[in-house]
């Protein structure tokens, strides 16, 4: 009986201690993080992102969880996008009021808050709609963590930051410039950024074994492909709309 007790306590812990709370007060020690692995899968990303998804499956079999329990990712994402902001603000701003507002702006709602949102609504998804039925009951039932979808949500946003917050800062003065070139080249970086973000986030939810119709991830590529062109013909500049927004 004893091995019975054991299992019941420990199992009733882990339920006392969830996994989130863990991970938020990791974010405090910077000692307990991996940079270099993090680095790395931040370079894959953007390179080969299918290798940073096999990684993913190796993470499972070692640590029983497909979320990553290091919040180093998102800590650096989050740095590297206030300095790219903040090097918007350098280049456009005027008033250093408006610039602190734009750069928290940016954080807390471009890629914090709407992260939330969009892994939420992912997580929702999968759970209820794309997971496999268990035909044996013997079989434990798999669900998408919250965790897991964030970290969907955070692996696609990086190489979009490096499109559209970098190589898009340097070409910001002419992508602001009037003009065809400029309305076409500012579409097409809108374009790749979009379709890689959502090829991505198809590739992080591909890899879980229990979800079935997964290529639902990538319809909206299609939609961006065909908006695009429109966007193009009818002069709609996507960089001059949104730079509009934050320096008027």
């Amino acid at each position: 009986m004893l091995p019975t007790v054991s299992k019941g306590r420990s199992s009733s812990s882990a339920r006392h201690n969830p996994v989130i709370p863990q991970y938020l007060w990791r974010i405090v020690k910077w000692q307990q993080m991996d940079i270099e692995y993090t680095f790395w899968q931040m370079l894959h990303l953007c390179t080969s992102p299918k290798v940073v998804y096999q990684h993913t499956k190796y993470h499972k079999q070692t640590k029983n969880q497909w979320a990553r329990d290091d919040p180093a990712f998102i800590v650096i994402c989050s740095l590297l996008l206030v300095v790219a902001t903040s090097a918007y603000c350098v280049a456009y701003d005027r008033t250093v009021a408006h610039t602190v507002f734009t750069v928290i702006s940016v954080l807390v709602f471009h890629f914090l808050i709407t992260g939330v949102i969009l892994a939420t609504c992912c997580w929702f998804l999968t759970n209820a709609y794309l997971r496999e039925e268990v035909a044996n009951s013997h079989v434990v039932e798999q669900r998408v963590e919250w965790l897991y979808a964030f970290d969907v949500h955070c692996n696609s946003f990086f190489p979009l930051f490096i499109i559209l917050y970098v190589i898009h800062y340097f070409l910001s003065p002419l992508l602001v410039a009037h003009g065809f070139f400029p309305v076409l080249l500012s579409n097409l970086l809108f374009m790749v950024a979009v379709s890689y973000y959502h090829y991505l986030n198809f590739l992080g939810y591909n890899v879980l074994p229990f979800l079935d119709k997964t290529t639902f991830f990538l319809y909206p590529i299609g939609l961006v492909i065909i908006l695009s062109p429109l966007f193009i013909l009818s002069g709609f500049n996507p960089t001059r709309y949104v730079m509009s927004i934050y320096f008027r």
